[in-house]
């Protein structure tokens, strides 16, 4: 089977409604992966660890059992990721060791999905270099993996399947959650920005919100089994709802979830241009809302903005970001930039070092711009050595370094609440959990404690975490 990725396809944004469908394993498929194993490597953001837990559920309904090594198993899965060129040159690298894997035993079953998987390019490549791949499918039909497996698996035949329109909504798919006190929750999929630099409105689709009561039912699910915290995800998840025919958006819900009763409730990625008032109260009424925002700022200069096509100014951002910080007791802002982007000059790289300097960011993702196929910025003429963008980042990781300290250390002596995770697993002895301020903390303690929301007193602030020991 056949069906490839089209950019243009891929890019139409239709009227048609979305149908709600409920995932439905046919039983004739229940023991093909009996006996066997799989190792799925996941790369990118919280959406594709939270489809690998689908995905791991969905093989284990197979009859397949985990293998922690990817050279013992006998299925290995990537779920890979398109934002930035590292992460294609990771799962190329790892295709690349699965070959000499295949080599050496010939019933060794390889597929590749996620973002990657929707790039015409990437399709192309593994059509012509890596035909050893036995089946490929997208992230618009990930439900549709048991029947791709079973076809592969009677054919002998390289499986692609791709859509490059979203498919209908599915609920109910199986989930194997790699924690038991913190959960993962899809709002909405794909995203209409269309930022210039980005190639996820291609690889996820248009906007399509999960229906609340679908949302609240697995809220209210994750409750009676004992998680501590949801966090709610999207690729915009303040567009919630702006695809329905009726007035329910993310401050509803964020409000409908926070009225559940579960102890934390996270969401994650803000688009500056969607988060409204409403929100921020919203958010600072309700105490088990995390005081934590993550805001993607990725330049302070209003004409690289532009070019980026992000719908927004300098100002109207700060405007936003201290709403935020007077509105919302003890907030932590975090933010992602990007330097080198194609005609960034010196100039512009101030502007970005100036906006870091107002915010004193309490996190922030930093990187180099990495041009993704057929997106419009890739088209754009880059007069930037590496070597520019790489002092450019050098020179501003110093400085947003500088804030996460001070940042941290403001914490000193004062009490907080943590979610303890479990053991370090750094080679220091104790606990780690995060801050309601989403800030990682390091304490002695018993492993009684995991699973628990625990008051921790701070003892020492480092740049990217802190010490501190439990409250008796």
């Amino acid at each position: 089977m056949m069906q490839l990725p089209n950019y243009k396809e891929a890019k139409l944004r239709n009227k048609e409604s979305i149908v709600r469908e409920e995932y439905q394993l046919d039983q004739n498929l229940s023991k093909i992966g009996q006996g066997k194993t799989y190792h799925v490597k996941t790369y990118g953001c919280q959406m594709n660890e939270h489809d690998s837990e689908n995905i791991k559920a969905m093989l284990e309904e197979l009859g397949f059992t985990e293998e922690e090594n990817y050279e013992q198993a006998d299925l290995v899965l990537l779920n890979t990721c398109s934002i930035r060129e590292n992460a294609h040159n990771k799962a190329f690298g790892m295709l690349g060791r699965l070959k000499h894997l295949k080599e050496e035993r010939k019933d060794l079953m390889i597929g590749l999905c996620g973002c990657m998987a929707q790039e015409e390019g990437v399709i192309d490549e593994i059509l012509h270099k890596y035909q050893f791949v036995n089946f490929v499918f997208g992230t618009h039909n990930l439900y549709r993996l048991p029947i791709l497996l079973d076809q592969n698996m009677k054919s002998q035949h390289q499986e692609i399947e791709v859509y490059s329109k979203e498919g209908n909504l599915i609920e109910g798919l199986p989930v194997k959650r790699a924690s038991l006190y913190k959960a993962y929750v899809n709002i909405i999929y794909g995203c209409d920005k269309f930022c210039t630099y980005c190639i996820v409105p291609y690889t996820r689709g248009k906007q399509r919100s999960r229906a609340q009561e679908d949302i609240l039912r697995e809220v209210n699910s994750l409750i009676q089994e004992g998680y501590q915290e949801v966090t709610l995800l999207g690729q915009n998840v303040n567009a919630y709802g702006k695809d329905f025919d009726y007035d329910y958006r993310m401050e509803n819900l964020l409000e409908d979830v926070a009225k559940t009763g579960i102890p934390r409730v996270r969401f994650m990625t803000s688009h500056p241009w969607d988060f409204t008032d409403k929100m921020i109260e919203v958010i600072a009424k309700y105490p088990n809302i995390m005081p934590s925002i993550h805001l993607p700022v990725q330049s302070g200069s209003n004409r690289i903005l532009k070019l980026m096509g992000r719908r927004y100014t300098k100002e109207s951002y700060l405007e936003l970001f201290y709403k935020i910080k007077s509105t919302i007791p003890n907030v932590s802002v975090s933010t992602d930039i990007i330097v080198g982007f194609p005609g960034e000059t010196e100039e512009d790289f101030l502007e970005t070092v100036s906006l870091v300097e107002e915010c004193k960011f309490d996190n922030a993702f930093t990187f180099i711009y990495s041009p993704r196929e057929n997106t419009p910025a890739a088209k754009l003429e880059d007069h930037i050595s590496l070597e520019e963008k790489e002092k450019r980042l050098h020179r501003l990781n110093e400085i947003v370094n500088k804030y996460f300290l001070e940042n941290n250390q403001k914490w000193v002596g004062k009490i907080v609440p943590v979610l303890v995770e479990g053991k370090n697993t750094n080679g220091k002895d104790g606990l780690y959990g995060y801050t309601d301020t989403n800030k990682l903390i390091n304490f002695p303690g018993s492993e009684s404690l995991t699973g628990k929301i625990i008051l921790v007193r701070v003892c020492e602030a480092k740049t990217w975490s802190l010490d501190g020991e439990v409250c008796e």
